[in-house]
Parts: structure tokens; sequence; C-alpha cells
């Protein structure tokens, strides 16, 4: 099998193993060794190198592009005698991991909900009005709300 004829079949299998993904041809021309192709899927990504047969030559620098790209996060010489353990590698590689963290400015709302929630609840067991003053009107900066929400106790807190 010529290996753009294998190329062609594999970014078929990619885009049905993972719907919505993209999957990126890079220029040979533009950089010696760069892998033949990018898959994204979500925050995750992937280089793939393709070759038409595991006895195929490497070009200059290929090796060292997909060792590099592999510390940064996953990335495999893949052809038609390693396709299908290559593609559960990169399954396991590509899957989402748990809850990532919020964005600073999720933080920061999340902070400023605390904030409110609490000084709520101190002005309705002390039977008076909100006469505290909020972040904005004594000065405070978001991040400073933030933490000094962060710091009110708060058994619901989802951080």
């Amino acid at each position: 099998m010529r290996e753009n004829a294998f190329q062609h079949m594999l970014i078929k299998k990619i885009k049905q193993r993972f719907p919505g993904c993209m999957v990126l041809k890079n220029d040979p021309n533009y950089i010696q060794g760069i892998p033949d192709l990018i898959v994204l899927h979500g925050p995750r990504w992937a280089a793939l190198e393709v070759k038409r047969s595991a006895r195929a030559s490497h070009r200059p620098n290929q090796e060292h592009y997909v060792e590099k790209m592999n510390q940064m996060s996953y990335a495999r010489f893949i052809y038609p005698e390693n396709e299908e353990e290559i593609l559960d590698e990169l399954q396991q590689a590509l899957r989402p991991r748990g809850q990532t963290c919020p964005s600073e400015r999720e933080q920061i709302s999340l902070g400023k909900l605390r904030y409110r929630k609490a000084q709520t609840r101190v002005s309705e067991s002390a039977g008076y009005s909100a006469w505290y003053r909020t972040p904005r009107s004594c000065g405070q900066t978001d991040q400073e709300s933030c933490e000094s929400a962060e710091n009110q106790e708060d058994p619901e807190s989802l951080c």
C-alpha cells in the first residue's frame, strides 16, 4: 500500500473514532521531520508520522521530532502493521481526564458568589440590612475579593 493511500484511510478512521476532532496535514517542506498529521481533540492533541510499512526508512529529524512531541503530548510512527495498537494508544492519550480547574474568570465569579452568600447569611442572622461594603465600594480588586471569599467558611463550596 502506498503511504498516501494509507494516510487517507487513516484520517477517515481517526475521524470516525474521535467525532469532532480535527486532523491537520503538515507541509513536509516547511520543517523537515515534523510528523505528517496533527490530531486535535478537545484540549488534547497528538502527532502521527505515517509510514507505508514498518520497514520504511525514516527521513532526517523524524525520530527527533516524534520524540520531542511525544514528551509534550503524544506522538508515534504509525504504519499498517501497528495501526490498531497506535489507535488504541491514541484513544487513551486523547481521552478527557476528570474535571479541569476553573479559569481565572470563573474563579473570580465563584469568589464573588461566595462573598455575597457569606454576607447574606451574616445580615440575615444579625437581623439588620446589608450595611457592609461590597468589594467594589471598598476598593478591593477582583482577586482580593476572590481571596477574601475563599477565607469564608462555606461547606457548600465547590472548589
